[in-house]
């Protein structure tokens, strides 16, 4: 009888089993694995012959056709432009240069005369990309590149990529290869609205195709290679990719022998002459730098040149035309008015516009200039130095670091720890402890400078926060204690986006142009998603909204209040190295358009606009010319649209008051002037007014000084104010032309108007000493510590009589309230800001 199995026998029998179920099923699945795969084999053999039998050729001469791509505003109906219809001139084989034969095969493809017409490894590559959802890359040989044209769709499918692959390698099989070298040079896109060589031969060097030398053949190739990034006239005619993409193809022709190495060195010096060419006039005037722009962020966005440009697209823009129309005509009319009225050629002075929506990033106008095809500098997307309006995101980073619209700043001259250099405001103003709010109203650099200071590493917190709302850190971002003052670099473009940020409750939503993109079978294409970052938080946004309509309702934007809607901004005007003017600004936004002007002068826009200062002005201020073109343009911009409010500050950080608070501001009340009726006059009067106010504020300083000084100092400043022309010394009044003002001086911006017998300034002037000249008044100094100041609320931009040349109309305001750091109002010079005269009697 046999014996009962032990446990582990019958664990081991058991094992055995389990072990030979296992191989029958592995084998199984391996046996399905291998006849899936031979199944899949056939499939794609089958695919692969009917794929092939079934392809015809095309005939590059009847069956390439462009069809034009159309741009539209934002309503997808009203016409902007168009982009290239076709222009090609079909040459054969032999009657093309063997300069472009040999340098397009040097750099493109140097195994074309051997290859099967395709790439194995480039088609693994496209197959993943189309399998991870991204868009198609190039072909990787001419053969591929040449169908690639061929099908000017943006169909981005593995049924189209085998469609190409089964052309290239029959047009290889059946066609020779100079052959597809010959159709592929007849239909290649180089730009300029050129297809082929012989027209991209007359585009760029005004020559027949036969006549190409070497250096033009190879220029040739480096552009066709992008048309738009490698454009001679792209960056100024400077364009240093170009160049490095040039001398590739140079050295690729040395490579393969067609020139040998000293040709190579001796052509790779420098690109070739580019004559100059009459451009296209599709690009005429200011719409050519909104279809460049459209261009660029096609590009961007995965489109190549060849399909925006023949591919027959409907491409809709953020593009608002009654915005646009008004961009151009403001610009315009105020670089006119500037021009003539300061007798200077009007083509030396440049304004920017740059408008976007809040909330949603797109652009709703864009002045880049006059012309497109006379001069394709954009200056509104050209970087300058900010000036004073770099101060707001100092504000945000002093906001973001504890500090409260209620800390109090040094606002008297200084030396900054570890600056020998003493900070200083124009005319060496003091003005004692200032609330950062009041800080920002009059733009008083000692203030912005201290607060850079008492925040640990403040430089890069401000350089931060800008990044943060949207501004690209570019030139003059070193991060020293005077980054607030506006060295710093930003396109009026970028500046619009990052002002916007705070209009949108501290939210970032990226700027665009493009709204999407259809084909000609109505295809949606492409659809804008812009990225959205918070840049701050709501509250803090809530307060830099609160300080920023204190710089219109009190300080140096005043000139801005004719437009009668909420409104925050700030201005600027930067001093360069030799006390020149070199950019002018204003910044500001309603909650629901935020707008960029832009100042400069010209060609490089670094010279001097104190050559266009309004008459009576002995300075271009960012509170006049730049706020002047800003209303008038935002005058029909927000035409229509509701008013609203920035709501309430949230006062953050306000247990953390620093230092002694002398006063305790509490809120702002409503302004007890009336507004003006009219709007300022154009022409601003050159002279004085007479007649001084016959209401002076009715709430004089409590504690004027005892003994204003009546003379000029006999003893200059040590340090006087580098600001051309500007004197302004005790008492003095230097009529550094508020013609506009019977308000107050803008510290940001005024260069020499007395502050209630007292010199007037911040001067925020970026001399030496690196200040920004935004020169400016208080009305009062928040802390009662100017002895010379009246608390009436403003300031005579003309005080050398008493009173000032106001074109604004004669509403009054006395500024005064509940609000002691709001006591005391301060204007641009030149601003339009209203207010009874301050005459400084001390």
């Amino acid at each position: 009888m046999a014996e009962p199995l032990q446990g582990s026998q019958k664990a081991v029998k058991k094992s055995g089993k389990q072990r030979s179920r296992g191989r029958i099923w592995a084998g199984r699945v391996i046996k399905a694995f291998v006849g899936l795969i031979l199944i899949g084999l056939i499939g794609a053999t089958a695919i692969v012959i009917v794929g092939y039998q079934t392809t015809d050729l095309p005939d590059p001469n009847a069956d390439f056709q462009t069809a034009t791509t159309f741009v539209y505003y934002n309503d997808g109906k009203t016409q902007l432009g168009s982009f290239a219809t076709q222009n090609r001139q079909p040459l054969t084989f032999d009657e093309m240069p063997q300069t472009i034969k040999d340098s397009v095969v040097s750099a493109e493809n140097q195994d074309f005369w051997t290859d099967p017409g395709i790439s194995l490894t480039g088609m693994i590559r496209a197959a993943w990309s189309i399998l991870r959802g991204e868009s198609l890359q190039g072909g990787s040989t001419i053969t591929q590149q040449y169908i690639k044209i061929m099908y000017l769709t943006s169909e981005q499918t593995v049924t189209r990529k085998f469609k190409e692959v089964f052309l290239a390698y029959k047009l290889n099989k059946d066609l020779t290869k100079e052959q597809i070298l010959e159709g592929y040079l007849n239909t290649i896109y180089f730009g300029r609205g050129a297809y082929g060589i012989q027209a991209a031969a007359k585009a760029y060097f005004d020559v027949d195709a036969k006549e190409l030398t070497v250096p033009q053949a190879a220029a040739l190739t480096a552009i066709l290679n992008n048309p738009t990034v490698f454009d001679p006239d792209a960056d100024d005619g400077k364009n240093e990719r170009l160049l490095e993409r040039y001398r590739y193809v140079i050295r690729s022709m040395a490579d393969t022998g067609a020139i040998t190495s000293e040709e190579s060195y001796k052509y790779a010096k420098a690109l070739p002459k580019f004559p100059e060419i009459e451009k296209n006039q599709r690009y005429g005037g200011p719409k050519g730098f909104l279809l460049k722009q459209v261009e660029a962020e096609l590009l961007a966005a995965g489109f190549d040149s060849s399909q925006i440009n023949g591919g027959g697209l409907k491409i809709t823009t953020t593009f608002d035309k009654a915005a646009q129309t008004a961009a151009v005509k403001s610009a315009q009319k105020w670089t006119k008015k500037a021009a003539d009225a300061a007798d200077e050629k009007k083509s030396d002075l440049h304004a920017a516009i740059a408008s976007v929506e809040v909330g949603t990033g797109r652009v709703l106008a864009l002045y880049g200039g006059p012309d497109y095809v006379t001069s394709s500098r954009n200056w509104a997307t050209t970087a300058r130095p900010t000036a004073s309006t770099f101060k707001t995101y100092a504000l945000a980073a002093g906001l973001q670091d504890g500090f409260s619209l209620r800390s109090y700043l040094n606002g008297n001259t200084f030396t900054p720890e570890g600056d020998p250099v003493r900070v200083r405001n124009e005319f060496n103003h003091e003005y004692g402890n200032v609330s950062l709010r009041r800080a920002t109203a009059d733009s008083i650099n000692t203030a912005f400078v201290d607060l850079t200071v008492s925040m640990d590493d403040g430089p890069r917190k401000i350089s931060e926060a800008a990044q943060a709302a949207g501004a690209p850190k570019g030139a003059g971002w070193d991060e020293n204690t005077r980054l607030a003052l506006g060295s710093a670099e930003v396109s009026p473009l970028d500046q619009a986006g990052s002002y916007a940020t705070y209009a949108n409750d501290g939210v970032h939503v990226a700027n665009h142009v493009v709204d999407s993109v259809t084909d000609a079978a109505g295809n949606v294409l492409y659809e804008a998603e812009p990225a959205e970052k918070r840049a701050v938080s709501k509250d803090i946004a809530s307060d830099v909204n609160y300080a920023l309509s204190s710089v219109v309702e009190e300080g140096t934007g005043q000139s801005v209040q004719t437009l009668d809607r909420p409104v925050a901004g700030k201005t600027g005007t930067k001093d360069g190295v030799k006390d020149d003017i070199t950019s002018a600004w204003f910044v500001a936004y309603t909650k629901q358009i935020s707008t960029a002007v832009m100042y400069v002068a010209g060609d490089g826009g670094n010279e001097n606009l104190d050559d266009y200062a309004r008459p009576g002005d002995r300075t271009f201020f960012g509170g006049t010319y730049p706020a002047l073109t800003w209303e008038d343009y935002m005058e029909k911009a927000t035409k229509g649209q509701p008013e609203e409010d920035f709501g309430e500050p949230a006062w953050v950080n306000v247990d953390r008051v620093r230092d002694d608070d002398p006063e305790e501001e509490q809120s702002r009340p409503p302004r007890e002037t009336e507004k003006p009726t009219e709007k300022p006059s154009e022409t601003p009067s050159e002279e004085p007014s007479e007649d001084p106010s016959e209401d002076p504020s009715e709430d004089p300083s409590e504690d004027p000084s005892e003994d204003p000084s009546q003379d000029p100092s006999e003893d200059p400043s040590e340090d006087p104010s580098e600001d051309p022309g500007s004197n302004g010394q005790n008492g003095s009044a230097d009529n550094s032309g508020s013609n506009d003002n019977s308000g107050s001086a803008d510290n940001d911006e005024n260069s020499g108007e007395s502050d209630s017998g007292a010199a007037n300034s911040d001067s925020g002037a970026s001399d030496a000493n690196g200040n920004d000249s935004d020169s400016a008044s208080s009305g009062s100094n928040d802390s009662g510590s100017d002895p010379g100041a009246d608390n009436d609320g403003s300031n005579s931009g003309d005080s050398a009589n008493g009173s000032a040349d106001n074109e604004s109309a004669d509403a009054s305001a006395d500024g005064s309230g509940s609000d002691p750091d709001a006591s005391g109002s301060a204007s641009d010079s030149g601003d339009s800001a209203t207010g009874p005269v301050n005459r400084g009697s001390g």
